[in-house]
């Protein structure tokens, strides 16, 4: 799928390429949660990070917002959702007969899936329509994987 980055979302990828040295793909700005949410090729999430998160809180004073990362993962839309809801643990997908992406997470992990205030969720839906075309349809607590 093309999409077009704008010039802000460009200069924030920039500035993560010369802080960390990892390389995004794609930069979500998101007014509604106050963050940024980057797309971090595949390989290079340790980098990006940084040991024990320093990069990730060097990226936060600097642009002054906070920063989330996810890892890319090009063909499996199953890995990739479970990049999406880290650290909640994908048990399974599915997708349904109206093309609606259906997640099912463990029990215990249902809170953060959501996240405050739906903040994963939204994050989710934004990042599956996009890079899969793709709506998210539910999140579900499940025991096991749903295929």
């Amino acid at each position: 799928m093309i999409r077009t980055i704008c010039f802000k979302e460009r200069r924030y990828i920039e500035e993560l390429r010369i802080l960390t040295r990892a390389t995004a793909l794609d930069c979500i700005i998101d007014e509604r949660f106050d963050r940024i949410v980057y797309l971090i090729k595949e390989g290079d999430m340790g980098l990006a990070i940084g040991r024990k998160g320093s990069n990730i809180r060097k990226m936060q004073r600097v642009l002054g917002k906070r920063i989330e990362m996810v890892e890319y993962s090009p063909p499996e839309i199953e890995q990739f959702a479970k990049n999406v809801f880290k650290p909640a643990a994908v048990v399974g997908v599915a997708k349904r007969d109206d093309g609606k992406l259906t997640v099912y997470v463990s029990p215990g992990d249902l809170g953060i899936a959501i996240g405050k205030g739906g903040c994963t969720i939204e994050k989710a839906r934004i990042l599956l329509a996009r890079y899969f075309d793709t709506e998210l349809g539910e999140v579900l607590a499940g025991e096991e994987t749903h295929a």
